[in-house]
């Protein structure tokens, strides 16, 4: 019977933040046991993605030939954890070259599988791949790891850079095509959106990406219709194509991300089983981040002067390797470490934590965040307010639908640049930790939203919830 079901491909750009959401809906497809399910990525990525799946998964991992040396990469930089963020837009450009042996591996899957249809679900960044798909005769999708509203932002910077028609003394701007999003300011836009004039290598790329999402036959978003409608509603009516919200879909994968650093689980989760109930900040900028070497001395004085417990999770700052040893004395302030640890305040943890066992701990009460959509949707699906430092791509746009729409976020600096002193980080974290009228009305919409996505994804009883549906609705459509 084996040889009944139908194929299921997944393709996720060559990024932490896009492989994980791509992994999480495959386990989740497997659970099924109605596909046969294979993950489509370069030998590196496959490598880890063997790592990372359970020993008894049927999950089959296809290579792809990929030589970063012939683009003008170092040698192994199969993926954006390896690389500076100026390389970003050349591996991206490079993965452009991958069109030929993905076309043959459909071609190879479709002979073999005469009778059975094939479904191809692609990353936001592979947009020529629908393309492809169509003339193939495949089912395609695109599947956002990011939400509707920071995405819809995001998609709408690119293709209109509204940005550009107006005087450059004029702070903010509206987008012209998503109206919903209201004023978006100058600060808000990433560098590669800020600096874009259409004709650079980030616009190009980007305007024939996204124009291309238009031969897929919908898009699949990692979020919950509940609070994230006007965004979806967006690329209903651009696309005019279903949109599927089946999310959160999370990796429940524990380890570290492999760079050597980190903290053994088991005392995180005893280093807080020690501390009051909702007593504790954490501290994590997800695993391309980081901020300035200012930046980190002020955000290290003001977790000090706030008096509160925290877990943090350092990196190098701008400026140097973010793989390399983490210098304490130079970039903290001084005898920080020493002191948070004898006093028993602090935690603080080199390039990696398990982020999801400590924001579902009882004794942690916000999390200060860098806003990648991964990071959102586990903070909030454990009913944890954020205090958000967006950074990079659409992260600004996540934080503003959660401070101006959801009502579960306090902005505390925005971008790698912006000078941040240390008593309004303070005071911010006073703001949402504290029984400030402020802090009480977030952490009690911090549960409503909590529960809303426990109801999104609950299957029991006769009751299915939105993202139940949703998903239900996306495989029918698929491959019936």
């Amino acid at each position: 019977m084996a040889e009944e079901k139908e194929e299921v491909l997944l393709f996720p750009f060559m990024a932490q933040g896009h492989i994980i959401p791509f992994l999480a809906l495959a386990l989740h497809l497997e659970k099924t046991q109605k596909y046969h399910i294979t993950i489509v990525n370069t030998s590196l990525n496959i490598r880890k993605l063997r790592s990372s799946l359970p020993p008894n998964s049927s999950i089959t991992l296809s290579e792809i030939p990929f030589t970063p040396s012939q683009h003008g990469l170092p040698p192994n930089t199969e993926n954006t954890d390896a690389i500076p963020y100026n390389l970003v837009i050349r591996l991206i450009q490079a993965s452009t070259t991958l069109k030929p042996a993905f076309t043959n591996l459909l071609r190879s899957i479709l002979v073999q599988n005469k009778n059975r249809k094939l479904l191809v679900i692609a990353d936001i960044f592979f947009g020529w791949t629908a393309a492809v798909a169509k003339e193939l005769g495949a089912f395609h999708v695109i599947f956002s790891g990011c939400g509707g509203y920071g995405l819809a932002c995001y998609y709408s910077l690119w293709l209109n850079l509204p940005h550009r028609r107006v005087d450059p003394a004029q702070e903010y701007f509206t987008l012209p095509d998503f109206p919903e999003a209201r004023d978006i300011h100058r600060t808000q836009l990433p560098n590669n959106i800020a600096e874009a004039d259409g004709s650079d290598a980030w616009s190009l790329f980007q305007q024939k990406n996204l124009s291309g999402w238009v031969d897929s036959d919908g898009v699949l978003f990692n979020t919950v219709r509940e609070f994230d409608s006007v965004g979806l509603g967006y690329f209903k009516r651009k696309l005019n194509r279903p949109v599927w919200a089946i999310g959160p879909i999370l990796f429940a994968g524990s380890g570290s991300r492999g760079k050597g650093g980190g903290i053994n689980p088991k005392l995180c989760t005893e280093w807080l089983d020690a501390k009051p109930f909702k007593s504790v900040i954490f501290v994590c900028f997800g695993s391309m981040n980081t901020i300035s070497a200012s930046q980190m001395m002020e955000l290290g004085k003001a977790l000090e002067r706030c008096g509160k417990s925290f877990i943090w999770v350092v990196r190098p700052p701008i400026g140097f390797d973010i793989n390399s040893e983490f210098r304490e004395d130079e970039w903290l302030p001084e005898g920080f470490v020493e002191r948070v640890r004898e006093s028993g305040k602090g935690l603080v943890v080199r390039d990696w934590a398990p982020q999801l066992e400590i924001l579902s701990h009882s004794a942690v009460s916000v999390f200060l965040s860098h806003c990648g959509w991964n990071s959102v949707l586990e903070s909030l699906s454990q009913g944890v307010p954020i205090l958000g430092w967006p950074m990079a791509a659409e992260q600004f746009f996540n934080c503003k639908l959660l401070e101006e729409e959801v009502g579960v976020c306090v902005e505390v600096a925005r971008g790698k640049s912006c000078e941040v002193k240390c008593e309004d980080i303070a005071e911010k974290i006073g703001l949402v930790m504290e029984e400030t009228e402020k802090g009480v009305a977030m952490r009690k919409k911090a549960g409503y939203v909590r529960d809303m996505i426990r109801d999104a994804v609950k299957d029991e009883d006769g009751f299915k919830g939105s993202s139940v549906k949703a998903m239900d609705e996306f495989l029918s459509a698929a491959l019936s």
